[in-house]
């Protein structure tokens, strides 16, 4: 008896410390994915928060009225905007003679610094005449010197600034005419080659306006296919398992294959026109569709059965059963699956390469027929850029995607909420 009671107590102490080891085992595993995850986060954010501020210079501007009058958009078109801000360049640091000093003076500001002036004169007509002083976005490699991607101490031939460019720098933050701002153009502009007039606008509104068509169609479709199949299709039928299986499939099918499904169908067939945020979303619809139907069907089993037999038992008809009694209860699940199944969606880029979303696009849209791109595709085009400037721009699109969906989870949590109901 004493030898079984020291073999049971002996074996509960071994079990006691496997548990034990177990459950540090869970906590070190989560302690090393958060670990990764800060990481992560910290990586992207160090790369990418200077992008949201850009360097901009003050420049005394004459307004010529020989080159502003008449002033309309029409005559500022025609007008030598940039001859004005080259003169005041000039003017501001006369010294500077010989040809290629003054090209490389130009470069201090941006090419956008013309439109910039047509903008201000076009607000302030009155101001013509008279010398203003503006602030005008700089050149990328100013914006990358102040942001102190270079080191003045290194060579000359390994610097993108010349010792002279460097030097007139100096004197501008002497003079208190270079300063570091709050990068609205980021996103307010769309693509551009300059890294200084690169923004998001264009791949922001596209992805917008891709997720509201993907949500429009994948949910209520997906909640038809789901509540057929689980409540009212026939139990072992060969057609009812094909499409079952079927879903199931497509859920692990590449994203690509439905690019291409997307290229055939919507272009090829229908004649969809190319890099459009209606395109993207049909596109985006088909590969999230199985994702929210096999979510929506997990989230009406898991509604207790007691629930349908009470409704049946006071009379309810199974439609009324469904759609008054189990599909509110099930709701807040299908809405999480929708939410994955968008997730997924957000961050796609294979797909729309195929229907044509990775073109150059400055104008941002305004419709679901204009051509548009996306997030994760103009994160594509701009880290396969070798310009520094657009190294911080890839990191800081990546924070706003990832604002973006923490946005849709966030929305996502509170309607769950918002319809739960507790049985």
């Amino acid at each position: 008896m004493n030898n079984t009671l020291e073999t049971v107590r002996a074996g509960l102490a071994h079990r006691r410390r496997r548990e034990t080891r177990f459950r540090w085992y869970g906590r070190i595993a989560i302690f090393v994915s958060l670990a990764f995850l800060a990481l992560l986060l910290t990586s992207i954010f160090a790369r990418g928060y200077k992008a949201f501020w850009q360097t901009e210079i003050a420049v005394d501007v004459h307004l010529d009225p020989g080159e502003l009058v008449p002033p309309t958009p029409e005559h500022l078109a025609q007008a030598d905007l940039t001859g004005l801000v080259k003169r005041a360049l000039r003017e501001a640091f006369p010294a500077v003679k010989s040809r290629r000093q003054k090209r490389a003076l130009y470069r201090l500001v941006s090419s956008a610094a013309p439109y910039q002036l047509r903008d201000y004169v076009l607000a302030h007509p009155q101001a013509i005449g008279r010398t203003v002083r503006l602030w005008l976005l700089a050149g990328a490699d100013v914006d990358m010197y102040m942001k102190g991607y270079f080191d003045a101490s290194a060579p000359e031939s390994e610097r993108r600034l010349k010792d002279y460019q460097i030097a007139w720098l100096e004197r501008l933050k002497r003079e208190n005419r270079l300063r570091l701002r709050f990068n609205r153009w980021f996103f307010l502009n769309g693509d551009s080659r300059e890294p200084e007039q690169a923004g998001i606008q264009v791949a922001l509104r596209g992805s917008i306006y891709m997720m509201l068509v993907t949500f429009a169609l994948s949910f209520p479709l997906g909640i038809a296919a789901a509540v057929y199949l689980e409540e009212f299709a026939p139990r072992n039928n060969v057609w009812v398992d094909l499409i079952e299986i079927n879903i199931n499939n497509l859920a692990a099918v590449p994203s690509i294959v439905f690019g291409l499904l997307g290229l055939a169908v919507f272009l090829g067939w229908f004649g969809l026109p190319r890099s459009t945020p209606l395109v993207g979303g049909l596109t985006l619809t088909l590969m999230t569709l199985p994702t929210v139907i096999i979510a929506s069907r997990a989230a009406l089993k898991a509604v207790p059965p007691s629930i349908r037999y009470a409704a049946l038992g006071i009379g309810a008809s199974p439609v009324q059963t469904v759609f008054h009694h189990v599909l509110p209860l099930a709701l807040p699940g299908m809405l999480t699956g929708a939410i994955i199944g968008m997730a997924r969606a957000l961050g796609e880029t294979a797909p729309l390469l195929m229907i044509g979303m990775v073109a150059f696009i400055v104008d941002p849209p305004r419709g679901l027929l204009d051509p548009a791109t996306a997030l994760p595709v103009q994160i594509y085009l701009w880290a396969d850029s070798p310009e520094r400037g657009f190294v911080e721009r890839t990191s800081a699109a990546i924070v706003i995607l990832l604002v973006f969906l923490g946005i849709m989870n966030l929305a996502a949590i509170l309607l769950r909420k918002r319809l739960e109901r507790r049985w």
